[in-house]
């Protein structure tokens, strides 16, 4: 499945569901993905995971969570949050109640490609934690392999 990438606003109707932005509708189109699990790690936004993807991170949880407390407090979390759904004929998912309280995913949210799945939240409280946890000089020193300009050959 192609990569999800980058932050489409959108809205999530007085129900609870949520449109899948054009974009990331057409990635899940083409892999004709309809079912999707819908979790968090923290109440603090929404991960919309493509089923057969979250069928792989719990595989991978699988072989950690008979050593590792912390893939089981994962799953305590993951599952506490989460829901299996289906995509309507419209493009959308229901995002879980108790989510779209803890989240405040009411009304206007972002919805961020993060490679294997998407990540919903509420715009404004996105916007105020980007200016608190914006890349500091350490950051991009960290970063310097993959900022710096590369010569392309092409």
């Amino acid at each position: 499945m192609e990569a999800f990438r980058g932050n489409h606003p959108a809205k999530v109707e007085d129900g609870g569901r949520l449109k899948l932005p054009g974009p990331f509708k057409k990635i899940v189109d083409d892999a004709q993905v309809t079912q999707f699990y819908i979790t968090s790690m923290d109440g603090l936004s929404a991960q919309i995971w493509p089923l057969l993807e979250w069928e792989k991170q719990e595989a991978l949880l699988a072989e950690l969570s008979a050593t590792d407390d912390a893939a089981e407090k994962y799953l305590d979390q993951t599952s506490y949050y989460g829901q299996q759904v289906e995509m309507d004929k419209q493009a959308r998912v229901q995002l879980p109640q108790i989510l779209r309280g803890t989240a405040s995913l009411d009304a206007e949210v972002a919805v961020r490609g993060k490679m294997n799945h998407l990540e919903v939240h509420n715009l404004k409280n996105l916007e105020e934690s980007l200016k608190v946890n914006a890349l500091t000089t350490e950051d991009r020193r960290t970063l310097s392999p993959i900022l710096k300009p590369r010569n392309v050959q092409g």
